[in-house]
């Protein structure tokens, strides 16, 4: 057996996954509180303030497949969170929006998250917190 640290103690893709999970799994309950998923909660927040994207995009920015999104989101117009149109540059692309609706149903959600968040990052100072968003944010623009 060995006496240094496991492997998993300073791989990246490890820490960065626990980091994740300590951070949601507080605030998940406030997503189920307010009737949505996981996945319906990324869907809103993402597109909440922001114009209208192909399914593809939303798909890589909430973390999941296209086709589950697709499916998802045909699940989220019928509830009256978001609309889907045909992309006018690309008829075969559809385009997936906020309604005001979807909009009100995260708002609450949105200001939640913001104050977890300070919470969660009070661990850090405020030259710490603002670098470790901008090397995560690196990271992510790489992948």
């Amino acid at each position: 057996m060995t006496t240094g640290p496991r492997f998993v103690e300073g791989y990246l893709g490890y820490l960065l996954g626990q980091a994740n999970h300590a951070l949601y799994k507080d605030f998940e309950v406030h997503v189920r509180a307010a009737g949505l998923t996981p996945i319906e909660w990324r869907v809103l927040a993402t597109l909440h303030d922001g114009d209208a994207v192909p399914v593809s995009t939303l798909a890589r920015e909430v973390l999941s497949q296209q086709p589950t999104v697709t499916k998802l989101v045909q699940r989220m117009r019928a509830q009256g969170w978001v609309t889907l149109q045909a992309d006018p540059g690309d008829q075969r692309r559809t385009l997936v929006a906020a309604t005001p609706a979807g909009r009100e149903k995260v708002r609450p959600l949105l200001a939640q998250a913001r104050e977890h968040e300070l919470q969660t990052l009070q661990a850090l100072s405020h030259v710490e917190a603002h670098v470790l968003k901008t090397l995560l944010t690196r990271l992510a623009r790489r992948a």
